[in-house]
């Protein structure tokens, strides 16, 4: 028998949320060529200056695709300005990064070789000279066959190789289930949560698959968002990128998949509690009191949007 409070729960929930469709490995030839490399290119340490760090350094399973830091550790252990997003889902956003400043998974691959922070090359012949000195120009080649054998081995093609692999690093998990009419799925205090999640404002800016990845917003609303997190820098956001005033405080709405595995939160990793961000987002974005029980039952549905990780995220 349905149960029409649950059943009126979804309907709302599917109006803001969509359900994410279980992943998949290309199995046209061309495509699985470019996955492979890409998926290999994402492992591989010797594209990095000291030849200690890969893309999958700061971003991990067992923190839901991050690292687990406040501020992710790059080549000859130097810190990164932001704290390292998820990398799961990554391919449901409209922009790259806390200030939106990479336009595309393929955009951010590409730079990332040129991060003096994360992998230290210092301009993209050094970064194509560590792809060639790996080995890598006769998979460039097969990958990229409308390239001739000079040009093939690019950043930028393998920033398309790598945005080929993470395309398909989804997470589907028991809130997909229960928008798909599941309703065991999700349990009592987790609908609340849900319930919550509608009334009080959050979906305004975390909607789609993703519940977020797609808007660009000042953090701090209705207060300084670092008299709330206790940050010990204030971060002019995307205010640095494009210089403009209106774009002070502003950085892109944080995904929520996994976000029970992904703390510490914001941009800077200052949040170590997920209960304890949820807080700041009510006080300093939405100006909305709850009660102590009302922040659990929010957590708790927050926790549920953890997913299955594909089998094939390792080094191959």
């Amino acid at each position: 028998m349905v149960d029409p409070g649950i059943a009126a729960l979804r309907e709302r929930a599917a109006s803001s949320f969509g359900a994410l469709d279980a992943p998949a490995i290309p199995d046209d030839e061309s495509d699985r060529r470019l996955f492979d490399l890409g998926r290999q290119l994402f492992f591989d340490e010797r594209l990095s200056a000291d030849g200690q760090v890969s893309c999958g350094t700061c971003h991990l399973t067992e923190f839901g695709g991050a690292d687990g830091l406040a501020l992710s550790v790059g080549v000859e252990g130097r810190k990164n300005p932001r704290n390292a997003p998820t990398v799961f889902n990554t391919t449901l956003q409209s922009s790259q990064h806390w200030r939106g400043d990479r336009s595309s998974l393929a955009d951010q691959a590409a730079r990332a070789p040129l991060g003096m922070a994360s992998f230290g090359n210092q301009d993209e012949a050094e970064a194509v000279g560590r792809l060639r000195d790996a080995g890598y120009q006769a998979a460039f080649v097969a990958a990229f066959p409308d390239a001739n054998a000079d040009t093939a081995l690019s950043l930028a093609n393998l920033g398309t190789a790598i945005a080929a692999f993470e395309a398909t690093l989804i997470t589907p998990g028991r809130f997909d289930e229960f928008l798909r009419g599941d309703d065991q799925a999700l349990d009592v205090r987790e609908r609340a949560g849900l319930a919550l999640f509608l009334d009080t404002g959050c979906a305004d800016c975390h909607a789609s698959p993703g519940l977020g990845g797609e808007q660009l917003t000042k953090f701090g609303l209705i207060e300084p968002y670092e008299q709330a997190t206790g940050s010990p820098a204030v971060d002019q956001g995307r205010f640095d990128v494009t210089g403009r005033e209106e774009d002070r405080f502003v950085f892109k709405v944080p995904m929520l998949r996994n976000v029970g595995e992904t703390a510490p939160y914001f941009h800077d990793g200052h949040v170590i509690g997920l209960e304890q961000a949820v807080r700041v987002m009510l006080d300093v974005q939405l100006g909305v009191q709850l009660q102590d029980f009302e922040v659990e039952n929010l957590t708790a549905f927050l926790r549920a949007l953890s997913g299955q990780v594909p089998d094939w995220y390792s080094e191959p």
